[in-house]
Order: structure tokens, then sequence, then C-alpha cells
């Protein structure tokens, strides 16, 4: 087990280099959550008049979703790295060696999650300059932040098992394309849920995406439900053990064809 977790942080390492050395990409990927805190906030801020939103301020409830936002459209195009790696002949030579299997995936979701908590925390601080309040304190920080790289590890392993399985970019942007935009709204990403028709919030009752929300909000809260958090944490929890397992099978499965 030792070994095996030596092997997993090298190869975490190895990625968590490409990232340092490409500090414009970290800028850029802060864009648009940028855009949705304050153009986004902005224009609809007067949309908790409505009521549900449990709070007086959009930016509150805003920034939450936006978190949660940012660690699935970044983790999705994990597939896109992988890949790249299998294109190059990166991939194929690590599976000429005797590094774990479960390792050459686990530094990828590693690497991301590392990344994503990164960039959760900073999307938190802007929020705080742009005025958001945040009654839970460092401990409802801390849960959204974990409900973000559970979320951020669970599409990010899915995506490393695509990448694998179809080998084809253009198939790897399809399928994210397609899914960004549901996941996103048919979620309490924008809307109170009382706000929302029945049939989406039966939906997005089932969409991991509003489980990471919905923990988040309620631990950032005041008065968090620790039942809700609990919830919706074990299932990402046990949803992202699953993603991880899935990705290191796909890996078998290509070093069987190549």
């Amino acid at each position: 087990m030792s070994n095996a977790g030596a092997q997993t942080w090298y190869m975490t390492q190895r990625q968590l280099l490409v990232f340092a050395r490409q500090p414009a990409f970290a800028i850029i990927t802060l864009v648009q959550p940028v855009i949705w805190l304050f153009l986004f906030g902005g224009l609809f801020k007067k949309v908790v008049e409505l009521g549900g939103f449990g709070t007086t301020s959009y930016l509150d409830y805003l920034v939450p979703g936006v978190v949660v936002m940012s660690a699935l459209s970044s983790n999705m195009w994990a597939g896109m790295g992988t890949l790249e790696e299998i294109q190059r002949g990166t991939l194929d030579r690590f599976l000429t060696s005797p590094v774990s299997r479960a390792a050459l995936m686990n530094g990828n979701v590693v690497n991301n999650g590392l990344v994503t908590a990164l960039q959760s925390v900073i999307i938190v601080l802007l929020g705080l300059l742009g005025g958001a309040d945040y009654p839970g304190g460092l401990g409802g920080i801390a849960v959204l932040v974990l409900a973000s790289v559970l979320l951020g590890t669970v599409f990010g392993a899915l995506s490393n098992a695509l990448g694998m399985l179809v080998r084809e970019r253009e198939s790897v942007i399809g399928i994210n394309t397609f899914l960004l935009l549901p996941l996103t709204f048919l979620s309490s990403a924008f809307m109170a849920p009382s706000q929302m028709p029945g049939w989406m919030r039966h939906v997005a009752d089932f969409n991991p995406l509003n489980w990471a929300m919905v923990a988040g909000r309620s631990a950032l809260s005041a008065h968090p439900d620790r039942m809700a958090v609990a919830d919706r944490g074990g299932a990402l929890l046990a949803l992202a053990v699953a993603a991880v397992w899935l990705s290191i099978r796909a890996l078998r499965s290509y070093q069987r064809s190549v």
C-alpha cells in the first residue's frame, strides 16, 4: 500500500508540474466563474425577492453554485489529457513499467482534486470580495470545497474512462458539450428549488451536481442541515469511488487492446 501511495504521489507531482508550467491556464479557467459571479449575479440580483433562496443576497446563493459548476466544467475535460498521452505514446510507455495501474489513474484524480480545491477557494474569496457572506464560516467553506472536489473526482474519473474507451477527441468533446448545460440547468445552480417546475425539482434530486450544491449551501448557512450534508456528501463519495474504480477498469481494458 505504501508503494502504491508513493507511485500515486509521483504521478500526481508529474501532472502538477505541467499545471505549474502553464500559469496562464489557471487564470483562464477563472474567467468564466468571474463572469457568472459578477455579471450574471448582478443581472439577476433581484431574483431573491421571489423567495425560497434562504438569503437576501443573490451572490450568497450563487457562490456555491459557481464553485460546483466550475469543478464540473474543468474536470469533465480530464479525458482530453488522457487522450493526449495515448496519442503521444506516453501512457503506453508507462504500461510497460511496473508502476501500479491504479497509481496511473489515481495520480490524475489527485492532481485534479488539488487543482479543483485551489480553484474553489479562489472563487470563494472572489465572492467574499464582491460582498458575499458565509455564516457557516471556515467549516462551511471546507465542506463546499470538499463537495466540489468529490464532484470533480466523479466526472474527472469518468472522463478518463471515456477517453480510453472512445479514443477520439471529437467524441469526448461531443459528450461533454451534451452533458454540461443539462446538468447545470437541471440543478439549483441559479434558481431556488421552490421556484423551479416540479419535474425539474425531481430531476435535480438525482443530479450529482445538485447534491454538491445542496451540501455546500447548507454547510455555509447559519443553521446547517447536517443530515442533508451527510446524505449528499456520502452519495458523492460513493459515486467518486465507483467512478475511480471504473477508470481503473477502463485502463486495464485499454492495456489489453494495445
